[in-house]
C-alpha cells in the first residue's frame, strides 16, 4: 500500500556517500544511493521514496553552474503533484552555499531539505542514515511548508539563509549562530519554535560565476582587488573588519573596481552581526557607502557571493542590485 507522502531524494555525493578506500586510507565517494537508503531503516512507514541520482561528488567539487543544474532538477520535482517534498544529500563543505542558492532561486511552498553527514560509512557513529531520516521527516511535515530551503543535521532544522558550518569535525557543526535553529526533529516529528518573516528570491536560469571573495586583514592593500578586476571579475565581495571597515590602503582598489563597473558587496568577517556605516574615518563604512559599496547585512562572505552571482545574472545595474541586498534592511 502506497504512502500518502512521496519524497524525492536527490543524491549529489558528499561524506554521506563515502567509505574509506584501503588503498589510500582515506574516504572517497563509493556508496550508491540504494546502499545509503537501505540503511535508513523503516523510512517506508512514513513516505514512499523516489531516488534521483544527480551526482556523486565531494562538497569542494561543487560549482555554481552545477548548483543551477541542481536547482532546475528540484524545480521540476516540486512541480509534480505527486511529490510532497524534496531532500538533497550534499557534501558539508559547500552545503550552505548550495542550500542558500536553492533558497534564493526556488519559490515553492513544498519543503526542500538539504542534508549531509560528518562521518563516512566506514567510521563508528556514521550519522548519514539518522540525518537522512530526519530530513525526510521534515520534508513530509505540514509545518515545514513555506519556510524556504531547510538544512537538517543532527536533529536540528535550520534555515538555509542563516545556517553555517562552524566546526571541521563536530556532528552539530551546522549552526544558525545569531538566531538559533528554527526547530528540531523529535521522535520523527518536526517541532518548529520560530519562523523567518522575510524570504528573498532571485529567479533566474543562469548564474554569473565571475564573482570573487576577498577577506580583509591588517595592513592589506589594493593588489588583490585590482587583480580580480583586471582578471575579469564582474562582482566582488569584501569581508571587511568589524562593523564594515577596511585598511585605508584598500580604498583605492575599491575606487578602481567601481570605476570599472564592478559591483562590490561588503559583509563582515565577524561570524555574527551586520555591517553598517557607523564610522567615518578613511576606509570606514561611511566612506565605502559613499563610494557606492553595497551593504550585505549579516550574510557571511560565501553566501553574499552566491547572492551576487544570481543578482548579476539578472541585472548589472548597481542600484537594482543594491535593492536586492539592502531593501528592508537599510534606509
Amino acid at each position: 500500500m502506497a504512502n500518502e507522502n512521496k519524497v524525492a531524494v536527490v543524491f549529489t555525493g558528499g561524506t554521506i556517500s563515502m567509505k574509506i578506500d584501503p588503498r589510500i586510507a582515506a574516504a572517497i565517494p563509493a556508496l550508491s544511493s540504494e546502499e545509503i537508503m537501505s540503511m535508513v531503516t523503516n523510512i517506508d512507514k512514513v513516505a514512499d521514496i523516489e531516488i534521483v541520482d544527480f551526482d556523486k561528488i565531494p562538497g569542494p567539487h561543487m560549482t555554481p553552474q552545477r548548483m543551477m543544474d541542481l536547482a532546475k532538477t528540484i524545480k521540476n520535482l516540486v512541480a509534480r503533484e505527486d511529490i510532497t517534498g524534496v531532500v538533497i544529500t550534499h557534501g558539508t563543505d559547500s552545503l550552505e552555499e548550495t542550500a542558500f542558492l536553492l533558497d534564493l532561486n526556488i519559490n515553492t511552498p513544498k519543503p526542500v531539505v538539504v542534508v549531509g553527514a560528518m562521518r563516512s560509512s566506514s567510521e563508528l557513529g556514521y550519522d548519514g542514515p539518522s540525518n537522512l531520516s530526519a530530513a525526510i521527516c521534515t520534508a513530509i511535515s505540514e509545518q515545514a511548508k513555506g519556510k524556504g530551503v531547510l538544512v537538517v543535521m543532527n536533529t536540528e532544522v535550520n534555515a538555509a539563509s542563516e545556517v553555517t558550518k562552524t566546526h571541521t569535525l563536530s556532528l552539530d557543526t551546522f549552526k544558525s549562530l545569531e538566531f538559533g535553529p528554527l526547530g528540531v526533529v523529535d521522535s520523527d516529528e518536526v517541532i518548529f519554535y520560530r519562523d523567518i518573516t522575510k524570504h528573498h528570491h532571485i529567479i533566474t536560469d543562469s548564474i554569473e560565476s565571475k564573482v570573487d571573495l576577498i577577506k580583509c586583514a591588517v595592513g592589506m592593500d589594493d593588489r588583490l582587488i585590482r587583480f580580480c578586476v583586471d582578471s575579469g571579475a564582474k562582482g566582488l565581495v569584501i569581508e571587511a573588519m568589524g562593523r564594515g571597515n577596511i585598511p585605508p590602503a584598500m580604498v583605492s582598489g575599491i575606487e578602481y573596481a567601481i570605476a570599472e563597473d564592478v559591483v562590490i558587496v561588503m559583509v563582515s568577517r565577524c561570524p555574527m552581526g551586520r555591517v553598517l556605516d557607523t564610522y567615518g574615518y578613511e576606509g570606514a563604512g561611511r566612506t565605502l557607502r559613499n563610494l557606492g559599496v553595497v551593504f550585505g547585512g549579516n550574510l557571511p562572505g560565501q553566501k553574499a557571493r552566491i547572492k551576487l552571482m544570481l543578482a548579476l545574472s539578472v541585472t548589472t545595474d548597481p542600484n537594482t542590485i543594491k535593492d536586492m541586498f539592502e531593501k528592508g534592511f537599510y534606509k
